[in-house]
């Protein structure tokens, strides 16, 4: 983690209504460095999914400024739903994002299809497959593209637990063999301590930095092994008195 690959310097967030205009997010500041596995949490509606689609370019009305040290068309958004067209083969929504920038590459699809356990499916369609399958289909959708900067909104959240847990250990394993630097939304504590090399902390709206955690784990253990570690237990600890759920 020595190149910084994003600065995002006083960024401000406001939305308009009839009635006022509400802050959103206010003066944050924030430097993402090559390589590593960001996690966002906070409260329900305190501004995660606004700052990641001001960072995917998605939301370009904002006050501040976000510095990218790559271009913009080697950043990938994966949403919470994996969004595929139940009239294409697992195959073709895997390759969809290829063939839409004209690129033909069915050794790269392919070899991740074997290596996500999916090539027995490629000539089914999404309604044969399960939730977890579903969401590595998105995930080998994305990953094709071979960005650099990869951006997850809660990405697991429909999933079931042992879901969560397979395809998180996927994923954690596939960003570090490619060096693809992350930054994932979650409400779930315990994804974060597991996959993240830093965890930041956002205050209620409008949301700031409350806190960032970097993460202390054996970086040899695998997501699902960093559970059992002796630390896992006090950062969990420490986040949720961050977000006030102990508080009554």
């Amino acid at each position: 983690m020595n190149n910084k690959i994003l600065n995002i310097f006083n960024l401000t967030k406001n939305f308009s209504s009839k009635e006022n205009i509400i802050n959103i997010i206010n003066n944050l500041s924030l430097d993402i460095y090559n390589g590593e596995f960001i996690s966002i949490v906070g409260t329900s509606g305190c501004g995660k999914t606004t700052l990641l689609n001001i960072i995917g370019g998605i939301d370009k009305e904002y006050e501040g400024n976000i510095n990218y040290y790559i271009n913009k068309d080697e950043i990938g958004y994966m949403l919470q739903e994996p969004a595929l067209f139940p009239w294409l083969t697992i195959k073709d929504n895997a390759s969809i994002a290829l063939k839409i920038k004209n690129t033909n590459d069915d050794k790269t699809i392919d070899k991740l299809l074997n290596e996500y356990g999916l090539n027995l499916f490629e000539n089914k369609y999404p309604d044969s497959l399960s939730g977890g399958m579903k969401q590595r289909v998105a995930l080998i959708r994305t990953i094709s593209l071979k960005p650099k900067l990869l951006l997850l909104d809660e990405p697991f959240a429909a999933l079931d637990y042992q879901s969560r847990l397979k395809i998180g250990n996927d994923l954690y394993k596939l960003t570090k063999k490619n060096n693809i630097t992350t930054i994932m939304i979650t409400h779930d504590i315990a994804e974060a301590i597991s996959l993240s090399d830093r965890i930041v902390v956002l205050s209620k709206r409008p949301c700031n930095i409350k806190k960032i955690y970097t993460v202390d784990i054996d970086k040899s253990l695998n997501p699902i092994e960093k559970r059992n570690d002796n630390k896992f237990k006090t950062y969990f600890e420490s986040i949720c008195k961050d977000l006030e759920i102990y508080e009554k």
